[in-house]
């Protein structure tokens, strides 16, 4: 009995032992444990923490603005209104966009591409309406206790563009990055939701104009609804954009419109021919960058995007047309070089309307034929004959040569995206890879001689490849911002000063002698020189070009006009750029316009 009483009380003291020993490692394991938590994952648990009530809301920086030569406004910001979600979950954010769509006018579309937003990026806000009305903003602070939580309205800088159309392809608008443009490394840095620049000044100058968003925090519940500001954690101010300064002349620019014909398609550059400053570019159809402040309507957008005109296309940078009578410069500049020709060369056979060659007929755009000339008065009359016969005395080799020397195949590098190149043949191996063995013939030269064929170039490039014609031969790098230094392609118009000379003279005869393509559009004292030219269009009418520049003897400003279909170089768009470089010249030297004079007109069936 005693020993079952021992054997019992050691049995009882073991289970003691065992129990204090598990009861102490518990203790132990609960002390490592709020050791670890508090300790050494305090950082971690805390950040958790503030996740899970604290939210980030991103504060826009206002954009730069953009300012004309004159300092007047082309690109401002405004106050404005914003409306955003931060959503708890979808069914909280599908909740609150029903409870917004009557205040909001939101469609069924517009509801699901929010939600597509949040899809991809949840947990952070989702912008409803970024350019909401302050009544849509009053309407919905009154509902405020009625409304899902998570709905954001702030104040936030709007974009404004006074010129509205008038300036559309040189400002661009902005709008709210994609996800195809968040992976590109242009724009490594940058957040869903923000804005940037989409086309125009306002894409090339981004990072220039779009400054830092700033960011704030507020406190959520359990539920998701926003409790108020966390003054816990520090706000990020915003950091404005950098204001941008152009050479754009606004008052020009908003003239060069009004005088574009209402329902013609073409574009202006105007720009000046020794700096290459662009004091106006205008592409005609256009459209309102202000319908883009807080998202455009997708109709709006669909029905830009499918107009035939194409009013999104930039003309005057990317459009490329055939130059027309407008080259016949370029080759004789190449000739005077080349010493096949003289000013005063006459070509062997005289024009009489046509030239037989090779049986096929080529014609003058003048049925009854220039009769004999020299190659000042050839251009004056533009005269195709002789010009047939001055490019089957350069040769192919040589033209295309004197072409690409001259920059026919190169942009001109004007701070604008998205310019297009010029285009022209490469010579003889580059038809016959083209168009099979013996691809190219002299009907091709015949073609390229009057710039027809192969050759096709912007505006802006005309405007470049003629400030060297009114200048030293550089050709200056067309330029908008203030701030880009001036550059110039030394000597590429070939011929030498008095080459050139030769050429300025037998322009300022196109535009003021008796006989000359553009004599109707004569200014009023000032001396213009200038070229008429008529492209052919296998979509309908010919395209009417001119280009212009004055004071001849010391060149202030250059403009060329191209429009689509227009027929007649002479009637359709030497008119339009006489009355832009009267105005700019009166508005630069106002004591010394001249008394009014009658105005000539062009004689009918002149088409150059």
């Amino acid at each position: 009995m005693v020993e079952f009483t021992n054997a019992l009380r050691e049995t009882r003291r073991q289970r003691a032992r065992a129990m204090k020993a598990l009861v102490a490692g518990l203790l132990l394991l609960l002390l490592t444990t709020l050791f670890r938590m508090q300790v050494l994952k305090h950082s971690s648990y805390a950040l958790q923490s503030d996740e899970n009530r604290l939210r980030a809301v991103p504060i826009p920086a206002p954009r730069g603005a953009i300012y004309d030569r004159a300092g007047r406004v082309v690109a401002e910001n405004i106050p404005g209104y914003s409306v955003s979600i931060l959503p708890a979950s979808l069914d909280s954010l599908r909740a609150a966009l029903r409870a917004l769509a009557p205040t909001l006018g939101l469609t069924e579309s517009g509801m699901q591409s929010v939600i597509e937003k949040y899809r991809h990026y949840p947990g952070r806000p989702v912008t409803v309406e970024g350019d909401a009305s302050f009544a849509e903003v009053s309407a919905i602070e009154e509902r405020r206790a009625d409304l899902p939580g998570g709905i954001i309205v702030e104040a936030t800088p709007k974009r404004r563009y006074p010129a509205g159309p008038d300036a559309a392809h040189v400002l661009g608008y902005v709008g709210e990055i994609t996800e195809q443009e968040l992976a590109r490394s242009e724009f490594a840095g940058y957040e869903p939701g923000q804005l940037i620049g989409k086309m125009g000044l306002e894409r090339q100058y981004e990072r220039w104009l779009a400054g830092r968003p700033g960011v704030r925090y507020v406190e959520v519940n359990a539920v998701g609804r926003i409790v108020g500001e966390f003054r816990g954690r520090r706000m990020r101010p915003p950091i404005p954009g950098r204001d941008l300064h152009l050479n754009l002349d606004l008052e020009l620019q908003r003239y060069v419109a009004s005088v574009f014909p209402d329902t013609a398609r073409g574009a202006v550059v105007v720009l000046v021919p020794s700096t290459g400053e662009v004091l106006a570019l205008y592409s005609a159809p256009s459209f309102d960058p202000n319908a883009f402040v807080g998202g455009i309507d997708p109709a709006l957008w669909r029905s830009l995007n499918t107009d035939p005109a194409r009013s999104l296309f930039n003309r005057a940078i990317a459009g490329v047309y055939a130059p027309g009578s407008m080259f016949k410069l370029a080759l004789a500049a190449i000739a005077l070089a080349e010493g096949d020709a003289t000013p005063e060369t006459r070509m062997p056979i005289p024009c009489r309307g046509a030239l037989l060659y090779y049986g096929r007929v080529f014609r003058c755009w003048r049925p009854e034929g220039h009769g004999v000339l020299g190659l000042l008065d050839a251009i004056k009359h533009s005269c195709d004959i002789y010009f047939y016969q001055l490019g089957l005395r350069l040769g192919l080799d040589r033209l295309v040569r004197g072409a690409r020397e001259m920059g026919f195949t190169e942009a001109t590098g004007i701070d604008l995206p998205f310019e297009a190149s010029g285009t022209f043949p490469l010579g003889r191996e580059w038809y016959d890879r083209r168009y099979g063995p013996r691809g190219w013939t002299n009907s091709v030269v015949l073609n390229l001689a009057i710039g027809q064929g192969e050759n096709a170039q912007t505006p802006i490039k005309l405007a470049q490849f003629f400030s060297g014609i009114a200048t030293d031969g550089s050709l200056p790098r067309p330029r908008l911002a203030r701030s880009l230094p001036a550059e110039w392609d030394r000597d590429r118009i070939p011929g030498g000063s008095e080459g050139r000379s030769s050429l300025r003279e037998a322009m300022v005869r196109v535009v003021n002698d008796p006989g000359g393509t553009a004599r109707g559009s004569k200014l009023q004292g000032w001396v213009m020189a200038g070229k008429t030219g008529t492209s052919q269009n296998p979509h309908g009418d010919d395209h009417a070009l001119f280009v212009g520049f004055a004071p001849a003897e010391n060149p202030e400003v250059l403009a060329v006009a191209i429009i689509e279909f227009g027929q007649s170089g002479s009637r359709t768009a030497a008119p339009i750029v006489a009355r832009i470089l009267q105005r700019y010249l009166d508005g630069q030297h106002p004591d010394a316009r001249p008394p009014a004079a009658p105005a000539t007109r062009v004689a009918a069936g002149e088409n150059l």
